[in-house]
């Protein structure tokens, strides 16, 4: 792949438009100190890898003892007493270490994306029409909504809230409120209705939303509606961008150590009501075109009898985060424009940050999920390259091999695209975010569980797959985590692509 990054050039009324459309060749220029972290977190779990070993060899052993064996081992032991009580004291000992340090399995036991009602849906032509009549936008700022539109791979059925159908706008408080509660509640229902789980029996709850955050608090919201108890530990969220979903999810797991026997439930959604930007500067007009609305609900347990009906077992979440870098800071953020309005404004070095944040998330993941084959031919082009200053091409680990699907942060295109060649995924790897991003639009933190459930309304998802969740958003982060299925996936009777996944793959006009 070319290291030079390809921009494109576009001239609107005299203004010239500079978008960078790649992400820098990440995998070609690894830091090693993002791999040894890889391995570090694989040392942490030392005890464990060693323990199972050698207790499941002491069974075997001990299954190899005939009846004389036994009587020998017996008289040994009558007139060796003090070493029978330290090897005992030791057994004891290392088997309390296991027990209290060993991290609990964390299983999901079923998740709802929310399907807002097809009178919110918008087609490009009345998105544009809209956008006209506001009075808002000059010519240029429509030509650009319109050259972002086509080119951003969203299809004609996404959705925008409510407010945002009328002429002119109606965003206030109380109709950001009202989206709120939609997609949440919504979400929600349909996660109690499929695992049949009384709001009662929830103990821990986190809620993620970047740009809305009201008081009393989103999660406030939630056990106001559902009347959860009242030591439930709740948490919200706020301005942590599209990756925070997977924040949250890490968050849960914590808590989930610490707390037995309890179930938790994350809701990620973003709100854009209120956030809609009605200026002309370009760099702020970018997410109206993406952004629309969705969310989603996913129910976390510990308990060791979920296993049985989960769909996923929480196998590693890796997070990284570039906010020491002031560019990287900076590279979304939510500012007034020189008139005054608010927006959330997307830097012309957006991608060229976002290759750096996966370049490092992706190295320290490898550990943890290559195959030692794939380990051991990257790790030594590396140190060749690192060391003796060879000129090697790296060795570019194929995470086929780790993972059987992909869900990549519906984000917008171009970075769906860069992410293929990159890692070298197929078509098929990438169906589910390309297919998100055409019939739900950019959902932020909610959409790499939308399309999870693409894959699994396609019956692709089978016992013991392993499936990656990558997203990325302000701060600069980018987040990853991994989930092992436990059986075969039927899709649910809720699934949010049961009308329409028999349409889909659909072919996207580049």
């Amino acid at each position: 792949m070319n290291n030079q990054r390809e921009s494109e050039s576009t001239t609107t009324n005299g203004v010239q438009i500079r978008q960078s459309r790649r992400l820098p060749d990440f995998l070609h220029s690894v830091n090693l100190k993002h791999v040894k972290l890889g391995y570090h977190y694989l040392i942490t779990h030392l005890l464990t890898l060693c323990l199972v070993p050698l207790m499941a060899f002491v069974i075997f052993q001990a299954f190899q003892l005939n009846p004389n064996d036994i009587q020998q081992l017996w008289l040994h032991l009558q007139y060796n007493l003090v070493s029978v009580i330290v090897c005992s004291a030791f057994l004891v000992f290392g088997a309390t270490v296991y027990i209290m340090t060993r991290p609990r399995s964390l299983f999901l036991v079923d998740y709802a994306c929310y399907k807002p009602p097809s009178n919110l849906q918008v087609k490009f032509e009345q998105f544009m029409e809209h956008s006209s009549l506001t009075g808002d936008f000059d010519d240029s700022s429509l030509e650009f909504q319109r050259k972002i539109l086509e080119r951003s791979g969203l299809g004609e059925e996404t959705y925008v809230p409510e407010a945002m159908h009328y002429i002119p706008p109606r965003p206030s408080m109380a109709a950001a409120r009202e989206e709120a509660q939609q997609v949440m509640f919504g979400a929600l229902d349909v996660l109690f209705a499929n695992t049949n789980i009384k709001p009662k029996d929830i103990g821990i709850l986190v809620v993620n939303c970047s740009l809305f955050n009201p008081t009393p608090s989103l999660s406030a919201m939630i056990v106001n509606k559902y009347k959860l108890r009242g030591n439930i530990r709740s948490f919200n969220l706020g301005g942590m961008g599209c990756s925070a979903g997977v924040i949250a999810v890490d968050l849960a797991k914590d808590m989930l150590q610490v707390h037995r026997n309890t179930y938790a439930v994350v809701v990620s959604t973003e709100n854009i009501t209120q956030n809609w930007y009605f200026g002309n500067k370009k760099s702020m007009l970018i997410p109206n075109c993406l952004f629309r609305v969705g969310g989603s609900a996913v129910l976390l347990s510990n308990k060791a009898k979920d296993k049985r009906r989960a769909k996923y077992k929480l196998v590693h979440v890796v997070r990284t985060h570039k906010g020491a870098d002031d560019k990287a800071f900076k590279c979304v953020y939510q500012e007034q424009d020189d008139a005054g309005k608010t927006g959330v404004s997307l830097s012309k070095e957006l991608m060229a940050i976002a290759g750096g944040a996966l370049k490092t998330n992706i190295t320290t993941l490898g550990p943890l999920v290559l195959p030692i084959s794939e380990q051991l031919l990257f790790f030594s082009t590396l140190v060749a390259k690192k060391l003796f200053n060879a000129k090697v091409k790296p060795y570019i680990p194929d995470f086929k091999l780790a993972f059987d699907h992909f869900c990549i942060h519906a984000g917008g295109r171009a970075v769906i695209d860069e992410l293929e060649k990159n890692l070298q995924l197929l078509p098929i790897h990438v169906e589910a975010s390309r297919m998100t991003l055409h019939r739900f639009g950019n959902t932020s933190s909610s959409s790499i569980w939308y399309e999870l459930a693409y894959t699994e309304a396609k019956e692709r998802v089978r016992r013991g797959d392993r499936i990656w969740q990558i997203a990325f958003g302000s701060g600069f982060k980018c987040n990853s985590a991994i989930w092992e299925a436990l059986r075969h996936i039927k899709p649910s009777s809720n699934n949010p692509w049961q009308d329409c996944i028999d349409r889909y793959p659909v072919q996207i006009v580049m």
